[in-house]
């Protein structure tokens, strides 16, 4: 009985903080990005020195409060989940600790000789915003069509990497002897990548004709080789909307799995079964 209780307030607890079907889950989701964005706020208008002398007090008690909210978040999570050290070193488990750490160090970490060092320790809060894909549903398409393309983009980003050391090798040949800025091959390969990124620091410019009218051609180039990843992610999401759409948002206790289909029994990835 006693088994049956345990395995009903871990259940229980897991609809609460993994879905979104039911009120207290679309609940604790609502509370939980107020407390992201908050977090966030408090950190910029920390940055800002005459905000931060005037508020400090505020600033401090409010980053406390939402610095326990956000571990009694990841105990729950840890103690949900049947295989916790699989929430522990997933993407979003690493992002939870390190948006969470920062605070308790700062009781570590403490005297004047530690304070630049603090300082960047207390920037790993920002990793809190990137909670927030966790609850838009579009972002898992996204991070979808990414997997299914990266195949695609792999060679694409190898052959625009080819295609650089074989341009910068020329602009190297080309100005070389005219005291413009091209002293060797990966130098002028990292003008020939600025350039064809459309970024042009200006810091090497090419000075004959020739080398200049090799630059125009690659600044042409530029903005076609930047339309081809954006087309390849496009034609993949393009795939995933076409598709039927799934609202289930219920998550695998034992492995942690999602996009489910909305009468799925059984887990797609572990065959675990899936509570109703």
């Amino acid at each position: 009985m006693e088994g049956t209780s345990k395995h009903t307030w871990r259940t229980k607890l897991h609809e609460i903080i993994y879905e979104a079907d039911t009120p207290s889950g679309r609940l604790f989701d609502v509370v939980l990005l107020i407390a992201i964005l908050a977090s966030i706020l408090f950190v910029m208008l920390e940055s800002v020195q005459s905000f931060d002398e005037k508020y400090h007090d505020f600033l401090n008690i409010s980053e406390w409060v939402i610095t326990i909210l956000f571990s009694i978040e990841y105990i729950a999570r840890i103690v949900s989940v049947k295989k916790p050290l699989k929430y522990v070193t997933s993407f979003y488990g690493i992002i939870d600790l390190l948006s969470t750490i920062p605070k308790y160090l700062s009781l570590i970490f403490v005297g004047t000789h530690s304070l630049v060092a603090l300082r960047a320790l207390r920037l790993l809060r920002v990793f809190r915003i990137l909670k927030l894909t966790r609850y838009i549903g579009a972002s898992t398409n996204f991070i979808r069509a990414l997997k299914m393309s990266r195949a695609k983009i792999g060679v694409f980003l190898l052959f625009v990497v080819i295609l650089c050391v074989i341009l910068g090798t020329i602009m190297y040949l080309v100005e070389s002897e005219e005291g413009s800025g091209f002293t060797s091959i990966p130098r002028s390969v990292y003008w020939a990548i600025v350039t064809l990124t459309t970024v042009g620091y200006g810091d090497i410019a090419p000075a004959t004709p020739l080398g200049q009218l090799i630059a125009s051609v690659i600044m042409i180039m530029g903005y076609a080789i930047i339309a081809v990843p954006t087309g390849i992610v496009s034609s993949e999401m393009t795939r995933f909307s076409t598709k039927s759409v799934n609202t289930n948002t219920q998550s695998c206790s034992n492995c942690l799995a999602g996009n489910h289909s909305d009468d799925a029994k059984y887990c797609h990835n572990c065959g675990h079964t899936l509570h109703d």
